[in-house]
């Protein structure tokens, strides 16, 4: 396998990063990869048999074959829809800095490959200093750049291509999917939007990943 882990991340919320993230996981799966999944925080999670739990995380987990421990697949979990660390505030909680980085040791020591999501884009907070950038920093992994196909996604893209080239000296990226995350409506820029990217950027498109699709083909 080309990389031992991929970080995850997108132009924005609710772009569809688990949801990509778990059709690669599957996908490295069934060529027969032990594949770790790590979601270092989330909040807006529910409240199930006495613990926090995140859908997303699940998700993850469910896809990559269940392996290792499930608790150990998202270790700070809050309620409140916000950024991690003000989720946790809100709550009366601190989050563990420390901790987001450390939990990734876990899957490492057990996996082929580790798939790493962050909460938001490239400069979501994780904590009152940093963000999801810094995280990606210090785990060392390229970057997946989850896009949401649709009008605006070329701006949105190439936004985040060049916060990925400017902080930290220039963050690794893998290259880019393009994804439908709601089923499309009559939006002719689907059409040219992967061609468009393309001609502005050397960053390969890996994938272009239908509405409720099963699948994904990735080059590697």
């Amino acid at each position: 396998m080309k990389y031992h882990g991929l970080f995850i991340t997108g132009t924005d919320t609710g772009v569809g990063k688990t949801y990509v993230g778990a059709l690669i996981a599957r996908a490295l799966v069934e060529k027969g990869l032990r594949v770790g999944v790590y979601k270092p925080a989330a909040s807006g999670c529910r409240r199930e048999g006495g613990r926090l739990t995140s859908d997303d995380a699940v998700q993850l987990w469910e896809a990559a074959g269940r392996p290792g421990e499930f608790s150990r697949v998202c270790p700070q979990c809050f309620t409140a829809p916000l950024a991690p660390h003000l989720a946790a505030r809100a709550e009366g909680k601190q989050l563990d800095p420390a901790l987001l980085r450390t939990g990734l040791d876990y899957w490492r020591r057990s996996s082929d490959i580790v798939l790493v999501e962050g909460a938001g884009g490239l400069l979501s907070p994780v904590s009152d200093a940093e963000t999801v950038a810094d995280l990606a920093r210090d785990f060392g992994y390229p970057l997946i750049l989850v896009a949401r196909n649709a009008l605006g996604v070329i701006n949105h893209t190439l936004l985040a291509l060049h916060a990925a080239r400017t902080l930290h000296g220039g963050l690794p990226v893998a290259g880019i999917v393009l994804n439908h995350p709601s089923r499309p409506e009559c939006d002719p820029s689907i059409e040219t939007n992967a061609q468009e990217i393309t001609r502005h950027t050397q960053t390969p498109i890996l994938a272009e990943v239908a509405w409720n699709a099963k699948q994904i083909d990735l080059p590697f």
